[in-house]
C-alpha cells in the first residue's frame, strides 16, 4: 500500500484538484476543435493559408485556460460582477472609438497582428452579470425581470451600434434562456418574443396574426397582476408590431432585405444574394452518404462558398464527410448540450447552474442557426458554429466560458464513496 500511495503522490497537484471535471464535455470540445482545423486546413488548401494551425494553436491555449478555470472556485464571481459587467461595456465602446471594420461591422481592435473582437468575449460578461443578478433574486416578478433586460440592454445596443446582428441575437437567446432557468414564468416567455411572430404573421397570414393577438391577450390575462391592464397591454404592443412591421420593411436597403428573403428561394438572385446558399447547399448535397472524402469536395477545394473557413464550416464537412459525418458532429453538439445540463442540475447553488445554462444557451442557439443558415432554413446572420469555425476571439470565448462551467462542475457536492 505505501509505495502505491507514493507513486500516487507524485502526481502533477493540478490533477488531485480536477477531480469531478466532465472529462466527457472537454473530449467533445477538444475533438471539435480539432476538426476544425482539420476542415479549415482543407478548405484553404490551394491558398496556402495558415489559419488551420493558428485554429490548433488557439485551440490549445483554450483548453489550458479551461483547465487553469476549472481548478479555481468560481464563486468570487458573484461579488465581481458588476466590475465583469463595466469592462465588458468598456471594451464595446472602444470598439465604437478605435475598433476595425471588417465585412459591413466594426468589431474588431487591432494589437499589432491579431484581432481582438471584444462583443465575443461580452458573451462570457454577459453570462456571469446574469447569472449573478439571477442567483440574488430570481425572475419571478415583473420588477426582477425588468432589471435583467434594463442590464442587458446596454451591451446590446453597443453591439447593435457596430453593427453585429449575429451577436445580438446571441446576446437575446442567453438572457431568455436564463431568465426561463431562473424560474421566470412560461408565459411571459412567449409575451416577450409575441412581437416578432406578428411581425412576420400580418403579412403571411392576416388571420392568424387576429388569433395569435387574440391569445396573446389571453395569456396576459392569466399571467400577469392587473389583468385588464396587461391584457389589453399585450394586444396593444401586437398589433402595433404588425402595422409597423410594413414600415419598417420599406426603411430595410435592398441588400438587407434579400438577407432575410433569399433562403426562401435562392434561386431569384443566383449570382448575388443566393450565390452563398446554393453553393452550400449543392456541396452538403454531393457529400451523399459518406463523403467525398478529406480535401476531396469540389465545392470545398475550388473555393465556391465564401467565408467556408468560418460561417460555412459546416457545408465541408457535408461535403466531405456526408451525411455520417454531419450527423456525428450534430451528436457531439447534442451531447456537449445534453453534460450542460446535466451540470446545472447538479450544481450545488443558483449561480453556478446559471453559469452552465448561459453557456448551454451561447452554444445551443449558435449553433442551431448556424447549421440552419447553411442548408438554407434560416436566414445568412454571420453567427459561426462553435469550435469549428475560425475565429480566434470566438474560439477562446468558448473555451472560457467551458471553463467556468467545468468549475462548476469540479466545485459542485463531493460524493460519498
Amino acid at each position: 500500500m505505501m509505495p502505491r500511495l507514493a507513486k500516487r503522490r507524485r502526481l502533477p497537484l493540478w490533477l488531485y484538484n480536477l477531480g469531478q471535471v466532465d472529462w466527457l464535455l472537454m473530449f467533445l470540445t477538444v475533438g471539435l476543435t480539432g476538426l476544425g482545423g482539420l476542415m479549415i486546413r482543407s478548405t484553404e488548401l490551394l491558398e496556402g493559408s495558415v489559419d488551420w494551425w493558428q485554429h490548433w494553436i488557439f485551440g490549445i491555449i483554450g483548453l489550458v485556460i479551461t483547465l487553469t478555470l476549472a481548478r479555481w472556485r468560481y464563486e468570487p464571481l458573484i461579488q465581481l460582477h458588476w466590475v465583469t459587467y463595466a469592462i465588458t461595456n468598456i471594451s464595446l465602446i472602444a470598439v465604437i472609438i478605435i475598433g476595425v471594420a471588417a465585412n459591413g461591422a466594426q468589431s474588431w481592435i487591432s494589437i499589432g497582428s491579431f484581432n481582438i473582437q471584444p462583443s465575443e468575449f461580452a458573451k462570457v460578461g454577459l453570462i456571469i452579470s446574469l447569472g449573478a443578478l439571477l442567483h440574488e433574486r430570481q425572475a419571478t416578478t415583473i420588477p426582477a425581470v425588468l432589471r435583467i433586460f434594463v442590464v442587458t440592454a446596454v451591451p446590446w445596443m453597443l453591439i447593435m451600434l457596430q453593427p453585429d446582428l449575429g451577436t445580438g441575437l446571441v446576446f437575446t437567446a442567453i438572457t431568455l434562456g436564463m431568465l426561463y432557468w431562473a424560474n421566470m414564468h412560461p408565459g411571459w416567455l412567449i409575451l416577450i418574443l409575441s412581437p416578432l411572430v406578428s411581425a412576420m404573421l400580418v403579412n403571411v397570414l392576416p388571420l392568424g396574426w387576429i388569433i395569435w393577438t387574440v391569445i396573446m391577450g389571453s395569456i396576459a390575462w392569466f399571467t400577469l397582476p392587473m389583468r385588464f391592464v396587461f391584457a389589453m397591454g399585450a394586444v396593444a404592443v401586437n398589433i402595433v408590431a404588425g402595422q409597423l412591421s410594413g414600415v419598417l420593411w420599406r426603411l430595410l436597403q435592398d441588400y438587407q432585405k434579400d438577407r432575410l428573403t433569399l433562403f426562401l428561394e435562392p434561386e431569384k438572385n443566383p449570382l448575388g444574394g443566393g450565390y452563398q446558399l446554393i453553393q452550400s447547399r449543392i456541396a452538403i448535397g454531393s457529400g451523399e452518404l459518406w463523403g467525398r472524402g478529406l480535401h476531396q469536395g469540389t465545392q470545398t477545394q475550388l473555393n465556391f462558398i465564401p467565408e467556408q473557413h468560418t460561417d460555412f464550416i459546416f457545408a465541408a464537412v457535408g461535403e466531405e464527410f456526408g451525411f455520417i459525418g454531419s450527423i456525428c458532429v450534430l451528436f457531439a453538439f447534442w451531447l456537449i448540450c445534453f453534460r450542460l445540463v446535466i451540470i446545472a442540475c447538479k450544481a450545488k447553488e443558483n449561480f453556478g447552474s446559471l453559469l452552465a445554462v448561459g453557456m448551454l444557451s451561447m452554444i445551443a442557439f449558435q449553433v442551431v442557426v448556424n447549421i440552419c443558415m447553411t442548408v438554407g432554413l434560416a436566414p445568412i446572420t454571420g453567427i459561426p458554429l462553435p469550435w469549428l469555425s475560425y475565429g480566434r476571439s470566438a474560439l477562446l470565448t468558448n473555451f472560457i466560458a467551458l471553463g467556468l462551467v467545468e468549475s462548476v462542475a469540479n466545485y459542485r457536492t463531493q460524493k460519498r464513496l
